[in-house]
């Protein structure tokens, strides 16, 4: 792995999700009902429920959010979603992957284009920009008040399943296979506790953005977040 930190990134815009989370509820209520819809509404037979549930709690989001969405998915009727990604790049050169999820695929590709042309960026093609991503498990253990060096960690990182073990003085960084990132957060979670637990896109580089195009590249980041369709945003932008 890269030097890259993806905790200083998620630390760095906490802050606007959290002021977002109205809208974050919304999302992860479509993610649950596409999962329930397609696998079936029962979390231990049904990996994909279990992880977007996972994500529902750490978002803190109330238990009867998430049952309304499953019992909607429950239900005869119900919208047609599909997950598609669009590709592009930001301002500096940051390559951006844009997942959504949409019952009106015009209608969202509309916005992400209106989103980039209009905050410095540009819509790519289809494989533009993925192969600069790796699919990953990502686990972060901040470790403030815990008696546990590296060596120690590392032993319990690889010893778990995992991949690699990135160490800051703020926090250890785990990353995994998406197809062990459940067995390997289990297995941690029994004795530590995770400050993030996530399948992410993690860029195989790096780019650090100028400090004049910080405002500009997180301007776009922030209008396609807030588009009703869109799920995630992983960008390469090191701030």
């Amino acid at each position: 792995m890269s030097g890259h930190s993806k905790w200083h990134n998620i630390q760095g815009r906490k802050n606007a999700q959290d002021a977002k989370r109205g809208k974050i509820f919304q999302k992860i209520s479509r993610e649950l009902y596409m999962a329930a819809k397609s696998g079936g509404p029962d979390p231990d037979s049904n990996p994909q429920l279990r992880l977007m549930m996972d994500k529902a709690r750490s978002a803190n989001m109330p238990k009867d959010n998430i049952k309304r969405a499953l019992d909607k998915a429950s239900g005869a009727n119900g919208a047609d979603y599909e997950e598609i990604t669009y590709e592009g790049y930001g301002p500096a050169g940051v390559a951006i992957l844009v997942h959504t999820l949409t019952d009106n695929r015009n209608r969202t590709a509309s916005a992400v284009r209106a989103d980039f042309n209009h905050n410095g960026g540009s819509l790519g093609e289809t494989g533009s920009v993925s192969f600069m991503f790796d699919r990953k498990g990502y686990i972060a253990i901040v470790r403030e008040d815990l008696d546990v060096d590296e060596d120690q960690m590392f032993e319990d990182v690889i010893e778990a399943g995992a991949d690699d073990l990135q160490t800051s003085d703020e926090v250890f960084e785990i990353y995994t296979d998406p197809k062990t990132f459940p067995e390997v957060r289990d297995t941690l979670q029994k004795k530590y506790e995770l400050a993030n637990a996530e399948l992410t896109m993690v860029p195989k580089t790096t780019v650090e953005v100028p400090e004049d195009k910080i405002e500009k590249i997180q301007r776009l980041i922030d209008h396609l977040e807030d588009e009703d369709d869109v799920s995630e945003v992983y960008t390469s932008a090191e701030f």
